[in-house]
């Protein structure tokens, strides 16, 4: 990673993100969704901010798709560019957090190394990794945009889930693990709040 020789980066003068949090009375968190195209990131993101925002839950959606039309729209989805689109969606996710402001995520996220990425940037403290689990069938018989068609007939190459590996959490992973398959969306939405009501807005 190169380092420039003539930046002076400076923290010391800036309200700390401890001293935000006291004065917006909100502690800043990570919602961090992962899992196949399809799986149901989006929606539960969407319906999460909702129900936050009822509360005057400051809060920001990050989501894949958006984020691929402006910030990293000069990523492909070779291996070193899914790995810069992690980094910088973690680092624009750390200064929402020290900002006290609750970032909900919405990203493929394939890999444990990118999870891993993420993680070293945001804070292990500060983040809770959400795996939308859903199977490849159920997904490609969705295919909400389409995607899985064109990957079957061959438009879309390193496919994640197809082409490209997908790799689930493992068992000493610290993951919450929503089965849209099984639960209802607001079944998903209530255990992610449940997890905030327990470890954020009352600790």
């Amino acid at each position: 990673m190169m380092v420039h020789k003539n930046i002076y980066p400076e923290f010391k003068k800036m309200l700390s993100a401890m001293e935000k949090e006291r004065g917006f009375r909100q502690k800043g968190f990570a919602i961090w969704l992962y899992g196949l195209s399809g799986s149901g990131k989006s929606t539960i993101a969407n319906a999460l901010e909702r129900r936050l925002y009822t509360k005057k839950i400051h809060t920001k959606l990050l989501d894949g798709d958006n984020i691929r039309v402006g910030l990293n729209k000069d990523l492909g989805f070779s291996e070193k560019d899914r790995s810069e689109n992690i980094r910088r969606v973690a680092e624009v996710t750390k200064l929402f957090v020290d900002n006290a402001t609750i970032c909900i995520i919405s990203l493929i996220t394939p890999k444990r190394s990118l999870r891993s990425l993420a993680t070293q940037i945001i804070g292990k403290e500060k983040i809770l990794w959400v795996y939308v689990k859903a199977s490849y069938q159920t997904c490609a018989e969705r295919d909400v945009k389409g995607l899985y068609a064109k990957s079957k007939s061959g438009k879309i190459s390193q496919f994640t889930g197809k082409d490209a590996p997908f790799e689930e959490p493992k068992e000493d992973d610290q993951v919450l693990i929503l089965e849209t398959e099984k639960a209802s969306l607001e079944i998903c939405v209530d255990k992610i709040e449940d997890f905030l009501n327990k470890k954020i807005f009352h600790s």
